[in-house]
């Protein structure tokens, strides 16, 4: 069968100063799937994650080349609009960072911020979303305390819920599970799995059980270079590249 895609790569590089991150890295990414970004640490996983929203260009000093097309357009285009390509996608960062406020602002905050402002419809977002997100149930009594209350756990969760209030197409996770205990790791896991039929899920992840539970589809790199992507059971069951059938082994890391 073949997959739609979403969001397409072609001929992507990045350096950093003079320290190539990604070589011409060209690769579809397929429409309501979850993709995850495998390989070793410094390989450009993130590099090429961050490339999707434009994050890549608060960094001194660094050079891209290429295109990234999202649902058609040259998000690198001079002309593009940067709020509207980010607000098209939801990030989920290493570490939660909620903002400074309650919980309930936390997630109004994208809506607010694109001019909503009526409180029935804030107050239906806010539930949707926490409960989108599996935190509603654990949170609806207090949702005026502070975030910073939350266990890290229910603070990734919230900083899903408010990822997903402005409605995005795509949702990035970098690591979104690292700093987590186990149990919080499987509520977002589950998430995803969930969320994926409606959303666009790319994930950037160093362990390969995480890799194996949540793929439909998987890009390995290798020293910024794509070395192989395809369908989740080709890579993992069948790779074609010698290089990743080393490193899902646990030869090379």
């Amino acid at each position: 069968m073949e997959l739609k895609t979403h969001i397409s790569v072609n001929n992507l590089s990045v350096f950093y100063g003079n320290e190539p991150a990604l070589k011409n890295v060209t690769v579809d990414i397929p429409d309501k799937k979850i993709t995850v970004i495998i390989g070793p640490s410094g390989c450009g996983k993130t590099t090429l994650l961050k490339s999707f929203n434009r994050m890549l260009e608060a960094v001194e000093g660094i050079k891209i080349s290429g295109a990234v097309l999202v649902d058609g357009e040259n998000i690198f285009d001079p002309g593009i609009e940067i709020t509207g390509v980010r607000k098209k996608m939801g990030l989920l960062s290493q570490r939660p960072y909620p903002l400074p406020m309650s919980i309930y602002d936390n997630v109004a905050y994208g809506p607010r911020i694109h001019g909503l402002k009526k409180k029935k419809e804030l107050d239906r977002i806010v539930e949707h979303y926490l409960k989108e997100s599996s935190l509603w149930e654990e949170v609806k009594d207090r949702l005026y305390t502070p975030a910073s209350k939350l266990s890290i756990g229910q603070q990734q969760r919230l900083c899903l819920a408010r990822g997903l209030a402005v409605e995005p197409e795509i949702i990035l996770g970098d690591e979104p599970t690292s700093a987590l205990d186990p149990k919080s790791s499987q509520r977002i896991e589950a998430r995803f799995l969930e969320l994926k039929k409606d959303y666009t899920i790319v994930v950037v992840t160093h362990i390969l059980r995480q890799a194996r539970r949540l793929a439909d589809y998987v890009i390995f790199l290798y020293l910024g270079e794509l070395i192989e992507h395809g369908p989740a059971n080709q890579i993992f069951d069948n790779p074609k590249q010698e290089m990743t059938r080393e490193y899902i082994q646990g030869v090379i890391s």
